[in-house]
């Protein structure tokens, strides 16, 4: 039995409509990230905040232009002004997405890779002086915000820090790349644990890196030249004094 053509194009209609933004799973339990992070702050952080920044999100690009892309595509293409709740909504679940992907409790880490290892010795010497320079962004980031290990377009790592959440990706951003870890400095990452002890909370996290997972970033962020030549282009839509 033929279906009528209406019904066809109906069904290929519906099926080409962008479908939500959803929240992911974490990889584990809430309680395997302890005694790191506490297992109702990560069920907090991730059912209350991360999940509204999706719903919010949502909202936000229903009936735009926006509505239509993926997430990596609205944030290369927000315009700096007049789209706060897109940018505030679509950083924030981008943001918190790889933050889940990169953390891990120790039993269930592998190592870093040998190409990120070369990559890191090259840039920082030391995976130990990667992690000064990345508590140094965290710590010196005024209020909420974020520390970034990424892929500099030029093919370089580099270390940055950005306000709220915003992230090296997006349009206006000054410095460009594809992160390949993030370290959520909010206050509701860790203050149910740490309260204001920024400092114990990013050695608690550090513990829970794991290099396996941002080694397949690198080298994904590596073989992705088209990103990283509309990374290398002239940012449009920037602040003034940016």
């Amino acid at each position: 039995m033929r279906l009528p053509f209406f019904f066809i194009a109906l069904l290929f209609a519906a099926y080409s409509i962008a479908q939500p933004f959803t929240l992911p799973k974490l990889p584990y339990a809430y309680t395997a990230y302890a005694p790191n992070i506490d297992a109702q702050t990560m069920e907090i952080h991730l059912t209350k905040h991360h999940q509204a920044y999706v719903n919010n999100l949502n909202k936000a690009i229903k009936g735009t232009a926006f509505e239509s892309l993926t997430l990596e595509e609205i944030l290369l293409t927000l315009p700096a002004n007049g789209a706060d709740a897109i940018r505030n909504n679509a950083g924030g679940h981008y943001n918190h997405s790889l933050f889940w992907e990169i953390l891990a409790p120790k039993s269930n880490q592998g190592p870093c890779g040998e190409s990120l290892t070369e990559a890191i010795k090259a840039s920082f010497g030391s995976v130990d002086s990667l992690k000064k320079v990345i508590f140094s962004a965290a710590m010196s980031r005024f209020g909420s915000g974020w520390a970034w290990l990424m892929l500099a377009p030029n093919g370089e790592l580099c270390v940055v820090s950005s306000a709220n959440q915003d992230n090296p990706i997006m349009n206006f951003s000054v410095e460009r790349g594809i992160p390949i870890l993030g370290i959520d400095v909010w206050e509701h990452a860790y203050y149910l644990n740490y309260q204001n002890r920024r400092a114990d909370y990013l050695t608690a996290v550090w513990d829970l890196v794991n290099w396996s997972v941002v080694s397949q970033k690198y080298d994904a962020a590596k073989s992705n030249t088209n990103l990283r030549s509309r990374l290398n282009s002239p940012t449009k839509n920037k602040k003034k004094g940016q």
